[in-house]
């Protein structure tokens, strides 16, 4: 099967996103042992997006579009394939009636009514996150699958609505895994991975995301368990590799890694945070039943507030408010201020410039906890004022997440 990829949004070509689609599509269709031939991307007009189709249409067996579903004048996916294909799209009333469910508290533009239109060669593909379905369109031997362009709707119907029918197609089921990484970089891991990257069945994939690296496996068989279980037998290999830097799988998060953890034992946490303005907290306090757990935090900018909170006058004066010596008093303040089993405290240079001589992408973290502190110093990152604060999150929880399941000893 000969596959091509088509991005539709005028928004790509001005280079206001950046097609991310494309990239979990090109890998997810290797997996399934499809080829890809072609991926394009074409602006809100009719006329270029029929002929980039034409064009597909005639040598690809399967043409896979995100974007253009949306219920304004620009959105033309459906009206393209519906010329492409010389057929007249019709309002179904199943689907008013699903898309009138997702406005139960308010009300539905009429023009979202294009939403609920097919063609006779379309079949409506559900959109559980959003109001616009997708479409799979067989004729003539080829199929078109019309997608959202929006990433977390593309990537749930892609998984839970396209892949078991190319799976079909394909001759046998596909089975899949994500292990998520946290502590090292994606070409780190691909390089760790070695000849098992150039697997076939199970393949290996990474990707790079916002909070973790992702190693996908996914194996093809005959039958969900045997697919299943290869997949099994490739991730203990991946395991043994990797060890303490999974810290989870599929959905799973750092903050939510930590929560169960904390669950598990009985244990509650507060917060100090300097360098993260309070993110490391809207991190933990984002999942749900984080309240079990959670006690509270502490912004502090400034040594005076810093003070106040319990940390010793001392200690500011001799180290400064960005110091391996700070994050400890903080962690230690905040843990018995608010009498919890753990306190963490986070300090650091976010930028754009240096503070105390210290450099933009500073950062100290200590965890106060029963057992003992752990201390973890910054590697110095050198993006964004948000990019340092983000990294220096997920720093902390995973630092936090170590201490929680034992991969890392702490002082006494």
């Amino acid at each position: 099967m000969r596959a091509e990829i088509l991005s539709c949004g005028t928004e790509l070509l001005l280079g206001q996103i950046t097609d991310t689609n494309a990239t979990y599509l090109a890998q997810s269709l290797a997996a399934l042992g499809i080829d890809l031939y072609y991926v394009s991307q074409v602006g809100d007009n009719q006329g270029r997006i029929v002929e980039t189709l034409r064009r597909a249409w005639g040598r690809s067996d399967l043409v896979i579009m995100t974007g253009g579903l949306g219920p304004t004048e620009d959105d033309l996916t459906r009206e393209s394939i519906s010329e492409l294909l010389g057929e007249t799209m019709a309002v179904d009333p199943e689907l008013v009636v699903t898309l009138r469910a997702r406005f139960a508290h308010s009300v539905m533009p009429e023009r979202n009514l294009k939403q609920a239109s097919l063609i006779p060669s379309a079949r409506s593909l559900a959109n559980p996150v959003g109001t616009a379905p997708g479409w799979w369109v067989e004729k003539d031997d080829r199929i078109i699958v019309a997608m959202p362009g929006v990433p977390g709707e593309m990537y749930k119907m892609w998984e839970e609505q396209v892949l078991p029918r190319l799976g079909a197609l394909t001759g046998g089921v596909i089975f899949t895994r994500i292990l998520r990484v946290s502590g090292i970089g994606e070409s780190t891991v691909e390089e760790k991975l070695g000849d098992l990257i150039h697997n076939t069945n199970p393949t290996l994939a990474t990707y790079a995301k916002s909070d973790a690296v992702d190693v996908r496996i996914t194996a093809k068989a005959a039958s969900s368990r045997e697919a299943e279980s290869t997949v099994v037998s490739m991730e203990q290999q991946v395991r043994q590799i990797f060890g303490h830097y999974i810290f989870g799988i599929d959905k799973e998060t750092l903050a939510g890694r930590v929560g169960a953890l904390l669950l598990e034992r009985g244990q509650t946490l507060g917060v100090m945070e300097s360098l993260t303005g309070g993110l490391v907290a809207n991190a933990i306090t984002d999942v749900a039943g984080s309240s079990q757990y959670f006690v509270g935090g502490f912004v502090t900018y400034t040594s005076e507030l810093k003070a106040r909170m319990g940390v010793p006058a001392e200690t500011l004066e001799r180290y400064g408010a960005v110091s391996e010596e700070t994050a400890r008093a903080m962690a230690h303040a905040v843990r018995e201020r608010l009498g919890t089993d753990f306190g963490i405290g986070v300090t650091g240079v976010a930028g754009p410039d240096k503070l105390e001589e210290k450099p933009v992408g500073t950062v100290y973290i200590a965890i106060e906890g029963p057992q003992g502190v752990v201390v973890g110093m910054g590697p110095g990152w050198r993006g964004s004022r948000s990019d340092n604060k983000r990294y220096a999150v997920l720093y902390t929880l995973n630092l936090l997440r170590r201490y929680l399941d034992g991969s890392i000893s702490p002082a006494k």
